[in-house]
């Protein structure tokens, strides 16, 4: 449920008319400066990721770098900043994240085992009266605990155990959440591990239908399905 409720959250606050649009090119660095435009957002009766600005050695040795260390100790939050990206905008994502250990026993396709070590949340903007009525239902759920609707389609590039890379997860909750696999096993485990994603691209993948207006951005690090621990580094983010 942490994860149904924290992408209704991704894309909400962005929704919000005194939200200034951002330009088409955005670039998040893990700066205490950039640190202040993200919000946390907590689920009730669970326990928060702790996320926190740390400093690593890269793999070669030289020099330091500044990333956004996720804490997940049988708990589930999440990071949003708002955006607003117009679909003729769209264009890439790039993004990097260290895992050193996969959660035993997550299965993002099964409620109950929902966890992943990293999650890129991307919310996007669409005609809700096409919405099944279970979705429709939800969006009246997210109305009344948030003030806002839901975003229309969410997106989520993830590390999983076992599906295989390119794969499409549906949250076992509602069809508008979908997962993109971008990274599987454990090969590439303690290690920085860099993406560009065509978000456009993705989107239809995912969904079959082509985006709309790109409303926020999430990161989420969570454990409390399988009642685990899980750490993990993020890199920047730049949308271009």
């Amino acid at each position: 449920m942490a994860v149904l409720i924290g992408a209704m959250l991704a894309g909400c606050a962005a929704l919000k008319p005194m939200v200034p649009p951002v330009q088409p090119s955005v670039h998040l660095q893990w700066t205490a400066q950039d640190q202040a435009a993200w919000h946390e957002v907590q689920f009730p009766a669970k326990s928060p990721t702790v996320y926190s600005l740390d400093t690593l050695a890269p793999p070669d040795g030289n020099g330091q770098r500044t990333a956004l260390k996720a804490d997940a100790q049988s708990s589930a939050s999440m990071l949003r900043t708002p955006v607003r990206i117009e679909p003729n905008a769209l264009a890439h994502v790039s993004f990097s994240w260290l895992v050193p250990a996969l959660i035993d026993h997550a299965d993002m396709a099964q409620r109950d085992f929902d966890d992943s070590p990293v999650r890129l949340v991307l919310a996007f903007e669409g005609d809700r009266s096409t919405f099944s009525p279970k979705n429709a239902m939800l969006n009246e759920l997210a109305r009344l605990v948030t003030g806002e609707e839901m975003p229309y389609a969410t997106l989520m590039y993830v590390w999983c155990n076992q599906r295989p890379v390119e794969s499409v997860i549906h949250n076992p909750r509602t069809d508008r959440i979908r997962k993109i696999v971008v990274e599987s096993g454990d090969q590439g485990l303690k290690q920085w591990r860099s993406y560009e994603r065509d978000i456009r691209a993705d989107f239809v993948h995912a969904y079959g239908e082509a985006p709309g207006a790109l409303v926020g951005v999430g990161l989420m690090t969570d454990s409390d399905n399988t009642h685990s621990n899980a750490i993990a580094w993020y890199g920047p983010i730049a949308l271009r």
